[in-house]
């Protein structure tokens, strides 16, 4: 350890290293490094045109921002719209970036995006200059290979866990700042109680989940009220390869169902590249780090990967589907509400899978604050509005009247599969354009 203490320096010293029109990486989850986003953002009379980039941020505040409405020093750029970016963005504050996440280490390793300077959040080290990265592996190991400075913010809070042949490790001479100091406990994430809606629509997915099933879960409400269903079914053996590790996979685990037995690569093992939930779950992944392998993007994201277990299923949320199966996942006309993801590198994964279904679950209706019902189950998706993923990519929808596989119909018998799940109020409508559209 002594051979790396001339490394560790304040966090006002560290971020010294920032330039004027650097791209300056934060990370992405509930990892983040705050001690050098205050220290960064106390440099706002000094700097011109700094570029940050995070993604999907639980805490209340990213200092760079908040210091600088005005935008004279600094732009934030987010690759996954989270709660609190969502308020930024109707300030104007956030410059969304879409990217499909198995892609996104390739932007850096081709070039496509620049970074300059890597703010890494770790666990404090061992005795042997090991940190752990965590909650948040992201992509850190590519974009550190391609930063001219990096920064370990070492966080007291931050669980140790190293992962399947250090998959989740990093190592103080891998650094070229090293900041610590006192932060504010790990941000949490809670989930709503499920409506009634979200009820209807868990009973009959867990339907077709197979004891043995290896699961994707979204960070939503119906994914985890599925979870919380399993718990409490007679299902056995269930898996988990994710993006995200949520308290959905703690109450399967607390119930005896999450024993990751018939996953056929990484055995045993719940495997994840993010984790996000409540303290309990974070203490629960600190007491038994033999139970995960927290992976990189490449290796969690990668279909290839998922297509190699059996019975894989991916369960994700929606914002609309028409009637061919075209999805939006993230985006009220042209407003960024999320982002795309991982949900297409699951639902290929789950379409690649031995028995693996993906699915899309959404309410069929939503009412406005007028009171007005409208239909999520639409002709077709309105202009502005994104489309997620692509029809092809679609293989069952679920809503809180059905189930519908989609993969191998025609356009005509997925409009009529699309209108069976529909809101019974809308689908007549929806089938007098389907038989206008689709002869």
């Amino acid at each position: 350890m002594e051979q790396y203490m001339h490394k560790f320096v304040t966090p006002e010293k560290a971020a010294e290293a920032v330039q004027s029109g650097d791209w300056v990486d934060y990370g992405f989850g509930a990892g983040f490094p705050e001690l050098m986003d205050r220290a960064i953002a106390a440099r706002k009379e000094e700097l011109r045109d700094v570029k940050v980039r995070g993604g999907l941020v639980i805490r209340p505040r990213i200092e760079v921002v908040e210091q600088d409405p005005e935008q004279t020093a600094f732009h934030y750029y987010s690759w996954h719209i989270g709660d609190y970016e969502r308020k930024l963005q109707t300030r104007g504050l956030v410059r969304f970036v879409p990217v499909a996440l198995r892609l996104l280490p390739d932007l850096y390793r081709q070039g496509h995006v620049r970074t300059d300077v890597v703010c890494v959040p770790v666990s404090k080290p061992d005795a042997d200059g090991y940190c752990s990265l965590g909650i948040s592996n992201f992509s850190w190991r590519v974009m550190m290979e391609n930063a001219r400075t990096v920064i370990f913010e070492i966080n007291e809070h931050y669980p140790v866990v190293f992962g399947v042949e250090g998959s989740n490790r990093v190592h103080l001479s891998e650094a070229d700042y090293i900041v610590e100091g006192t932060h504010e406990p790990l941000p949490t994430r809670s989930y709503k109680d499920p409506s009634p809606t979200d009820i209807s629509i868990a009973k009959l997915v867990v339907e077709e989940i197979p004891d043995g099933a290896t699961l994707a879960l979204g960070v939503g409400g119906v994914p985890f009220t599925i979870a919380n269903m399993l718990a409490e079914s007679d299902k056995k053996d269930l898996g988990c390869h994710t993006g995200t590790i949520s308290d959905a996979y703690l109450a399967m685990f607390k119930a005896g169902k999450l024993t990751n037995a018939k996953k056929e690569i990484d055995t045993g093992l719940s495997t994840w590249n993010l984790a996000m939930g409540s303290q309990e779950m974070y203490d629960w992944i600190a007491a038994n780090p033999n139970l995960f392998h927290p992976g990189d993007l490449d290796y969690v994201h990668s279909p290839e990967r998922m297509s190699r277990i059996s019975n894989f299923i991916s369960i994700n949320g929606g914002v609309q589907l028409d009637l061919m199966g075209q999805e939006n996942a993230e985006s009220a006309g042209t407003r960024q509400l999320s982002g795309i993801g991982g949900q297409m590198d699951f639902l290929e994964g789950a379409y690649r899978s031995k028995g693996g279904k993906g699915f899309i679950c959404i309410n069929s209706s939503r009412m406005t604050k007028d009171g007005e019902r409208k239909s999520n189950i639409l002709p077709f998706i309105p202009g502005g509005s994104t489309v997620s993923a692509p029809r092809t990519m679609i293989q069952y929808v679920a809503t809180e009247y059905g189930v519908v596989k989609l993969s191998g119909l025609s356009l005509r018998e997925r409009a009529d599969a699309m209108i069976s799940i529909a809101h019974p109020d809308f689908r007549a409508e929806l089938e007098e354009y389907a038989a206008k559209s689709f002869k």
